[in-house]
């Protein structure tokens, strides 16, 4: 019994190394090959249970709420953060290139009465003593009396006599070659801002107040700005409370600089500093405002000669422009021979030259002084300052 017992332990234990070994072969073996990849097939997201957080593809990056395209357009603002409200930025002035062309049509419905008046009184068929006298005693000249009429009537009459000229287109040609001597085609109009081997340039700005001083300095910076030069302003006119505040608006407007004082205080003082403050800036030109109280005034006189003085102590003034208001008529020409005797008047600007038959300022101020219009203002708007161009102005006078 013990001997059939022994031999089935020995059986079974013979067995299982039998059965070890037979595994262990088996593990040896070299594995198949893998089978080729199956393709990369992405599956939509699971939609998300409540509470879940649903979670963004790995290829695609996070996008902020800002980021997201909402139904409705836009992307909304975040709360927590009130808009930002930018500056107002500087206004670009319009290139002075050819204002006055663009102006022209403007001046020449105003201004065409002169002109064409003219034209068709010297279109009748018989030009006799009369009709001389009635042209001229033509009613815009009799209005203003600041035209040179006899003068202007004597070259005609002397022309039209000689050349024997009838047609309208000649006697057009005729009238617009006397205008143009008359206006003068060969002086030099440009501001003089740019001196020689210095800056900046210094030009002061005089005028009694009304006729649009102030308002013509402000509109003079945005000319040079937008001729690419830098200005510092000088609000010297102290004695007129919103002076300083309305020249400070039109600098700040295109970027100049401006330097004023107190209400009442010195104008010259006022004057030194702006030109102070233009060399240590290094711009191209300081425009210096002036008081303009009645020119009858002893004192404003007086006060205009001292800010003259008081500036050159850093340099020569190099343009100095009387501010007259085209509709003013002879008054304008007294005004211009008061301010000449007190400051050397280097040109003129001639402003609200927007109305019928007031060209003939044009010639008669010219003639006054002796000094040329530089610049001439044809309305209230801020690019409505033009440099004066004798060709486009007589063309709008005769309506050519």
């Amino acid at each position: 019994m013990e001997i059939v017992i022994l031999a089935v332990v020995i059986a079974v234990v013979v067995l299982a190394v039998l059965g070890g070994l037979v595994v262990g072969s088996r593990r040896k073996k070299p594995l198949p090959p893998p089978p080729p990849a199956a393709p990369d097939i992405t599956a939509p997201p699971a939609e998300p249970h409540v509470g879940d957080e649903a979670e963004t593809p790995r290829e695609e990056p996070r996008r902020t709420i800002e980021e997201v395209d909402l139904p409705g357009g836009g992307a909304p603002t975040a709360v927590e953060e009130p808009p930002v409200v930018e500056a107002p930025g500087i206004e670009i002035p319009e290139p002075t290139a050819g204002r006055l062309v663009r102006l022209r049509a403007r001046l020449s419905r105003s201004q065409n009465a002169l002109g064409q008046g003219l034209l068709t009184l010297l279109s009748r068929e018989h030009l006799d003593e009369d009709t001389w006298e009635e042209i001229e005693d033509h009613p815009p000249h009799r209005r203003r009396r600041v035209m040179p009429t006899q003068e202007l009537v004597e070259r005609l009459r002397e022309r039209v006599k000689v050349l024997g000229t009838r047609t309208p287109d000649e006697l057009r040609r005729l009238l617009r070659d006397e205008l143009l001597k008359l206006v003068g085609t060969d002086v030099d109009r440009a501001v003089k801002t740019e001196p020689e081997g210095r800056r900046p340039g210094i030009v002061m700005v005089v005028g009694v107040n009304g006729t649009g001083k102030t308002t013509t300095t402000g509109k003079l910076a945005r000319v040079l700005v937008a001729d690419g030069r830098t200005v510092v302003l000088g609000a010297a006119d102290t004695f007129r409370a919103a002076a300083a505040d309305q020249l400070q608006t039109w600098g700040e407007r295109v970027g100049a600089h401006t330097v004023r004082g107190p209400e009442a205080g010195d104008p010259a003082s006022v004057a030194f500093d702006a030109v102070k403050e233009g060399k240590e800036m290094g711009v191209d030109v300081v425009l210096i405002d002036t008081a303009g109280r009645l020119h009858t005034k002893t004192g404003l006189m007086d006060e205009l000669g001292k800010v003259k003085r008081v500036v050159e102590k850093h340099a020569p003034l190099d343009e100095v422009l009387l501010v007259l208001d085209a509709t003013t008529g002879q008054n304008g020409l007294v005004q211009a021979r008061v301010f000449a005797e007190v400051v050397d008047i280097t040109g003129i600007v001639l402003t609200k030259l927007d109305g019928t038959a007031k060209g003939g300022i044009v010639i008669a101020v010219q003639r006054e002084l002796g000094v040329p219009v530089k610049l001439i203002g044809l309305g209230e708007g801020a690019d409505d300052l033009a440099p004066f161009e004798p060709e486009a102005f007589v063309d709008a006078l005769i309506g050519e």
